[in-house]
């Protein structure tokens, strides 16, 4: 496939939704099957993103961000808030990275950070998006037993109450990124531990059929 400005973006499959939903668990999976460039935003996020995080904090003369405070003094609301602003200003970057890859094959773009009302301003065809979004249950489950929903980077007080804002931050974000899913009409998936990741994969390979076979 020849370069072309938005030819990658265009072509681009994207899950999205809310946290411990499987969504990078079920990226790799559907690339492996059908031969797909697997794009991970939580890994460029935490990684080739930050240099620009810290340059724009930078010429806005921004502080540094007290992950403290964060966790332990913000309302739920302002730390949903607070996400969804760095989701907007991410989306840029992640559109970048984007224009930088050529392939034959579509690319997947798997990611928390990937809001359905982003990505309808840039795909061609709505079906190309997928959001997973967890139980209350699950989401539960999985914050339990995972090690990293764990890790925080820093000794807090109160680790308890601080995993708990944590769940509830998560429940309000993932809400909102089905709700505006629905509203324009894009394919939210709920997933619940019934059922294996194969057969959530399976479903999610439904929804793409168009764009990954033939």
């Amino acid at each position: 496939m020849q370069w072309t400005h938005d030819g990658t973006i265009r072509n681009a499959l994207w899950i999205g939704g809310g946290q411990w939903a499987g969504k990078t668990t079920v990226g790799s999976m559907l690339t492996s099957r059908y031969d797909l460039v697997h794009y991970h935003c939580d890994y460029h996020d935490a990684r080739g993103h930050e240099d620009r995080r810290v340059a724009a904090r930078v010429r806005r003369r921004e502080a540094a961000p007290d992950w403290a405070a964060y966790w332990t003094e913000l309302t739920c609301q302002e730390m949903v808030e607070r996400a969804l602003e760095n989701f907007t200003e991410q989306f840029s970057w992640v559109l970048d990275d984007l224009r930088a890859l050529v392939s034959r094959r579509p690319v997947l773009a798997d990611g928390w950070n990937l809001r359905p009302d982003l990505v309808a301003t840039v795909a061609d065809d709505l079906r190309r998006m997928v959001v997973l979004v967890p139980t209350d249950e699950w989401r539960r489950r999985q914050a339990e037993t995972l090690p990293r929903a764990a890790r925080f980077g820093m000794d807090l007080p109160d680790p308890a109450r601080v995993r708990q804002r944590r769940l509830e931050r998560d429940r309000v974000l993932a809400t909102d990124a089905a709700e505006r899913a629905r509203a324009l009409g894009i394919r939210v998936i709920e997933v619940d531990g019934t059922r294996d990741v194969e057969s959530v994969t399976d479903e999610v390979a439904r929804h793409f059929a168009a764009f990954t076979t033939g």
